[in-house]
C-alpha cells in the first residue's frame, strides 16, 4: 500500500488538510522538506508526461506521413458499405473484430484516438470495426463528432485506410455509431 500514488483529488484534500493542522514542536522542518520533495516530483512527473505526449505526437506523425506517401490512395470519397455486408454486420453473421468509442471527447482528442486506432487496426488487417461517435446531447443538435467524423474519413490521412463507412444498425449504436471496412492492402506491405 505504501507505493500506492495520490490522485490530484487526494493531493489537493491533503493539502487542505495539512493546511488546517499545525505540527508539533520540532516536526516543522521535516514537514516543509517533505511538501518540497512532494512538489519536485510532482513537477517532474508533469514534465515527463508533457515529453511522452510530444513524443507521442512525433511518433503519430511519422506513421501517418510513412504509409501515406507509400500508398496508392483511393479517391476523395469512400463508397457505402454493401447491402449484403452492411444486413451481416448487423445480424451478427459478419463479425465485428474491434470497436472504438469516441463519447466525451474532444475534436482533437477524438481525432488522434480515431486515427491510432485505425492504424492499428489496418495493421492487425482487421476488416470490419464500429466507431462509436454518439448522437450529440442538445435538442435538435447532431453531436460534433458525429458531423467530423465522416468529414474526418475524406482527408489524406485516413483515406488510405478506408474502403467504406455507412452508419450502423440500432443495436450497435444506430445514428451515433459506424461501420467502418478497412481496405485490405497493409502500410509498408
Amino acid at each position: 500500500m505504501k507505493d500506492r500514488k495520490l490522485s490530484n483529488d487526494e493531493r489537493m484534500l491533503w493539502g487542505k488538510v495539512a493546511k488546517s493542522a499545525r505540527a508539533l514542536p520540532g516536526r516543522l522542518k521535516e514537514i516543509l522538506a517533505s511538501e518540497e520533495e512532494m512538489a519536485a516530483k510532482l513537477a517532474i512527473e508533469e514534465q515527463a508526461a508533457v515529453v511522452r505526449q510530444d513524443t507521442k505526437t512525433v511518433e503519430l506523425q511519422a506513421i501517418v506521413e510513412a504509409p501515406a506517401a507509400n500508398l496508392k490512395r483511393p479517391a476523395g470519397r469512400h463508397h457505402p458499405l454493401e447491402k449484403p455486408t452492411q444486413r451481416k454486420l448487423a445480424k451478427g453473421r459478419l463479425p465485428i473484430e474491434a470497436r472504438l468509442d469516441l463519447h466525451g471527447l474532444y475534436q482533437d482528442e477524438a481525432h488522434d484516438l480515431l486515427l491510432e486506432f485505425l492504424l492499428r487496426a489496418h495493421d492487425r488487417g482487421l476488416r470490419h470495426v464500429l466507431v462509436i461517435t454518439g448522437k450529440g446531447s442538445s435538442m435538435g443538435s447532431e453531436g460534433a463528432l458525429r458531423r467530423a467524423v465522416p468529414l474526418w474519413f475524406s482527408k489524406a490521412e485516413f483515406r488510405f485506410l478506408i474502403s467504406s463507412y455507412e452508419w450502423a444498425a440500432r443495436h450497435h449504436g444506430g445514428d451515433g455509431a459506424m461501420y467502418v471496412r478497412l481496405s485490405r492492402g497493409r502500410p509498408g506491405a
